[in-house]
């Protein structure tokens, strides 16, 4: 017997899965204000030199106009503007007469006293608290890496633990860790301290990411799982909508840190409510507890007669016993090489979304529009792109959806590389639409991750690929610098990673209406036959597709 004939009996979608979805809503909406919060906290403002120490040299000086002031000490750039890191030694008062004429100009140098900053949009950001301009305008990129290494890192550490104790437990754990680290962040007095804080609240964050949707699908059954991927996946879109609302009310970094963090305060409550997973109890021989929850579920969902047909002895069957309570690790993922193939495949196309995704979220300026209002487009073109994901995973099925949204989405970037800044209405539609094409990609990308890898090593799976989406996101702000070396470069990059990564995923099995495979046995094997309840007639037993492998076609002769 299967964990879906079991799961039948409990009614394997209804108000207990309901109620799970729900929980899980309030920690998944501070993901996306965590994952791009460095869109505002490092935003750099319009800046110049600081040039008040003029006033005591030069008395003609005190009577100038602050524009006046700007013009006789900034050197004027390529394009007349001035400069933002330049200043000249002495006030150059022959250029309020003629400031075409550069003949005479002394060499500039680098600002002396600071810079003067811009506080109309951003009330503070890490640029303007810690100065990181001009020289040091990479470390603004660099927070952002910093990150997502330990969202990386974090991925690692909870995939192992959360296959060990459990995916409950070390949802607490990431609950707890993620408040603590991100509240001492916005307490940090240098950057290096930020960046410590910052490393850590991208480890601690990172358990929510990658537990939350593993246990909403290992509660679902076969027909709903797509609705549980997609749809659970909102709450990432609501909060993305609500950062840009939330930055453009909260204008200064630290208070925009704890604001973000603070509905994580409420996961903590809703914790108590949650369930363990069921299949993760029974495949580590806990059988006894993952009864318990089965229960919980049946009563909550009506199925007043699960105790009388399931007992717990019926729960041993499950999975094989060699493999009760055994321990998996990372390398059990490339141990055999079904499993080596497929942790390849899935590494490759995770990293190729993540990369993509978080290259056109984290460029959110350089389309004439306001920074708030470009960031909130980003995210409202998610919600269409989610219903729209359904519809498609439903239809044509995972793989296909994988590799449409991928490459469709490089074609996007890639008529952007050779589209004129002038045509920025063009521009910016077609980085809309390639956002969402993105967004679709990585919401396909968690359920089908989850639905491949079996349940004694999933969330080892889901924290390893994670881990290379997270390498990938950390990598996109340091490729978007290479615009110093050619200004489409950046561009070029993610444009080859999408398409790569799409024709990749091509060789990656179909999971559309297949079982969750339980054992790394049912990756291994060529061929094997298994049942499965349905939940539209629990007293039918139906045969079933074998897990991750699409039915072989019929030959007439």
């Amino acid at each position: 017997m299967k964990f879906e004939s079991i799961l039948a009996e409990t009614d394997g979608f209804g108000r207990f899965q309901i109620a799970l979805l729900v929980l899980m809503v309030i920690p998944r909406i501070t993901l996306p204000c965590h994952f791009l919060l460095n869109n505002f906290i490092a935003a750099t403002p319009p800046h110049h030199c600081t040039i008040d120490h003029h006033l005591d040299t030069s008395a003609a000086f005190v009577n100038l106009t602050d524009e006046q002031r700007r013009t006789v000490s900034l050197p004027a750039e390529g394009d007349r503007t001035l400069s933002s890191c330049l200043m000249f030694p002495q006030p150059q008062f022959h250029l309020l007469s003629n400031t075409s004429n550069t003949t005479d100009l002394p060499a500039a140098e680098p600002c002396q006293n600071g810079w003067v900053f811009d506080h109309s949009t951003f009330k503070s950001t890490l640029a303007t608290e810690f100065d990181l301009v001009c020289s040091k305008r990479g470390l603004t990129k660099a927070s952002a890496t910093i990150f997502f290494v330990g969202v990386m890192l974090g991925a690692i550490f909870f995939g192992v633990l959360c296959d060990k104790y459990g995916r409950r437990s070390m949802l607490l754990v990431s609950y707890i860790s993620a408040i603590i680290f991100a509240l001492i962040s916005a307490l940090s007095n240098s950057y290096i301290m930020f960046a410590v804080f910052r490393f850590l609240t991208g480890f601690g964050i990172t358990g929510i990411s990658i537990i939350s949707i593993v246990l909403c699908v290992e509660w679902a059954d076969i027909e709903h799982r797509t609705f549980i991927g997609v749809f659970g996946s909102v709450s990432w879109t609501i909060g993305n909508m609500m950062l840009a609302g939330l930055a453009y009310a909260v204008t200064d970094w630290r208070m925009l840190i704890i604001t973000v963090t603070s509905p994580l305060v409420l996961a903590v409550i809703t914790w108590w409510w949650i369930p363990e997973s069921a299949r993760w109890l029974i495949a580590t021989g806990n059988v006894e507890r993952a009864h318990y929850f089965l229960q919980r579920c049946a009563t909550a969902n009506r199925r007043a007669e699960f105790s009388s047909r399931i007992k717990p002895e019926t729960l041993s069957s499950i999975i094989t016993v060699d493999e009760q309570g055994r321990s998996f690790t990372y390398l059990d993922l490339f141990r055999t090489p079904r499993m080596r193939r497929l942790a390849i495949f899935t590494g490759i196309v995770w990293y190729g979304v993540a990369s993509t995704y978080y290259g056109i979220s984290l460029n959110i300026t350089g389309f004439g529009l306001d920074i708030y209002l470009t960031h909130f487009i980003y995210a409202a073109i998610e919600l269409p792109s989610k219903f729209l994901t359904y519809f498609s995973l439903n239809a044509i099925g995972r793989r296909y959806s994988q590799v449409g949204t991928l490459v469709l989405t490089g074609i996007c970037i890639f008529i952007n590389i050779l589209t004129p800044k002038s045509f920025w209405t063009f521009r910016t539609i077609v980085a809309v639409l390639g956002k969402g094409l993105s967004e679709a990609s990585f919401t396909t990308v968690f359920l089908y991750t989850t639905e491949l890898y079996p349940t004694v090593v999933r969330q080892n799976g889901v924290g390893y690929t994670s881990f290379m989406a997270r390498m990938g996101a950390s990598i996109s702000p340091l490729i978007m610098l290479l615009e110093d070396v050619w200004k489409p470069l950046p561009e070029v990059v993610f444009c080859s990673v999408a398409i790569l990564s799409g024709i990749v995923a091509w060789f990656l099995p179909e999971t559309h209406h297949a079982r969750l495979p339980e054992t790394i046995d049912d990756i291994e094997q060529t061929r094997k036959s298994s049942l499965c309840l349905s939940n539209q007639d629990a007293g039918k037993l139906i045969p079933e597709p074998d897990p991750l492998k699409p039915p072989k076609p019929e030959v007439t002769v």
